[in-house]
């Protein structure tokens, strides 16, 4: 059962780094980063390029490093920062934004790293 869990997380991790790959054109960002000063500009993409990199590297944990995320002391510190990273992005959601339904997509994503450290 934990790894289909983690497989799972790593599915969410690549769909969420998918989604970030789109960001440009969802988001309209060829007209409206310009909006915004050089060096903000510039640190929007590079934040979310950097995001991006990161959810892959979250997925590839999942997919090829199952057994040593769910039997090894750092896999399961792993699992927990993972976690933390999703439970402070759900905490930053209520701060930032007013869009419950994405609240519960994040707090997916803690329980999808967190569960399988009680298994």
């Amino acid at each position: 059962m934990a790894t289909i869990i983690v497989y799972i997380a790593g599915i969410y991790s690549l769909g969420f780094a998918i989604f970030h790959l789109g960001f440009w054109k969802i988001f309209g960002w060829k007209d409206e980063l310009p909006k915004l000063r050089y060096v903000n500009r510039a640190i929007m993409q590079i934040l979310n390029t950097r995001l991006t990199y990161f959810l892959l590297c979250c997925a590839c944990l999942c997919f090829f490093f199952t057994d040593e995320l769910l039997h090894t002391r750092l896999g399961h510190v792993v699992l927990a920062g993972l976690a933390l990273f999703w439970a402070g992005r759900t905490a930053e959601q209520f701060i930032f934004f007013k869009g419950y339904l994405f609240n519960l997509i994040f707090l997916l994503g803690t329980m999808l790293f967190s569960i399988p450290l009680f298994l």
